[in-house]
């Protein structure tokens, strides 16, 4: 295995403010890593000591195993992705893309064909003589995508780069994206709060709050398996069950997640839990019930082709063996 970044006990403060507090970890090369967590969690100023628009208070980052911290950006093997595309309106798409190789000092025929097959890379053939504002956002983060790949990044940031665009034209860019990474094979680190663009485009997910990170693993590792009720609670709203409620499921008598999609209605002889209906929301696909189990409330998720129970009737649940998961820590 081949690390591509590495984190070795690395703090960044700005002054009594822990953005970054001791983080440790390796993300290895080739690979889709996502850092997840709100805003404010120190995921953005993550990727900003790999680019090296800052320095750790405390720690190294490694970049394929060479201490970076007097490595300037310009001579480091990454380059990021913004939200906002940061692209100069006066100039050309073509001349976008090619802008980091002209800093290079290529010469002018070869940058221009590098940055044609950029483009012809993002699917923007015949798009390069058009400026940034004749463009819609997704095309204009397409630009910025072969902007940021045209100086062939061993490593390539990308800063919560769909954040601007529409729902339907995100889901389309998640799939351009993976699809991307997997013809390149070159690592991306992926900066998100939306725990739906990290769990479906990421190989490896790490969840961060207050400036650490509270778990490391695979997408279905970090939504079937919370180490924590802060992750089981930002990643998928699970339920979280007290160690009273776990124990009356029949669980050990500890803080445990049950996945709202992981319950079903049953008879009461059947029932593990049984609770009064108090509520309901139609999402489309599925309704989302709300169920008062003595002092604690669950939410459940029912096909939308199936009968949902009124407000106030009294309904069995049930759910498969190990879909209660009993959590390391509260």
């Amino acid at each position: 295995m081949t690390v591509a970044v590495e984190f070795d006990h690395v703090s960044r403060h700005f002054g009594a403010v822990r953005a970054v507090d001791d983080v440790s970890i390796a993300i290895e090369e080739g690979g889709f890593f996502a850092m997840l967590g709100p805003s404010g969690s120190g995921k953005t100023t993550c990727l900003r000591l790999i680019s090296g628009f800052e320095r750790p208070t405390a720690g190294h980052v490694r970049i394929f195993g060479e201490n970076s911290e007097n490595v300037p950006p310009n001579r480091r093997p990454v380059n990021t992705v913004f939200q906002d595309y940061a692209l100069f309106p006066h100039l050309s798409v073509r001349d976008n893309v090619a802008y980091g190789l002209m800093v290079k000092g290529t010469d002018r025929r070869r940058r221009q064909a590098a940055a044609e097959d950029m483009l012809a890379l993002v699917k923007l053939d015949g798009y390069g003589a058009r400026k940034p504002a004749e463009l819609s956002g997704g095309q204009r983060q397409r630009v910025a995508l072969a902007r940021a790949l045209v100086n062939k990044p061993r490593v390539l940031l990308l800063d919560e780069p769909l954040g601007a665009l529409d729902l339907k034209l995100r889901e389309a860019m998640q799939e351009e994206l993976k699809s991307l990474q997997r013809a390149l094979g070159i690592t991306f680190i992926f900066v998100t709060h939306d725990q739906g663009e990290a769990l479906s485009m990421a190989d490896r997910v790490a969840v961060f709050s207050q400036g650490a990170i509270v778990q490391v693993g695979s997408p279905q590792d970090i939504y079937e398996r919370p180490h924590t009720r802060f992750v089981a609670d930002f990643v998928g709203s699970a339920n979280v069950l007290s160690p009273e409620l776990a124990a009356r499921a029949g669980g050990p008598r500890h803080w445990s997640s049950l996945r709202p999609e992981a319950i079903a209605l049953a008879k009461p002889e059947a029932a593990r839990l049984t609770g009064t209906v108090t509520g309901t929301r139609y999402l489309g696909a599925v309704n989302r019930v709300t169920v008062a189990v003595g002092g604690d409330m669950l939410t459940i998720a029912l096909p939308a082709v199936q009968t949902v129970p009124a407000d106030g009737a009294e309904i069995g649940l049930t759910w498969p063996d190990g879909a209660l998961h009993t959590m390391e820590a509260e």
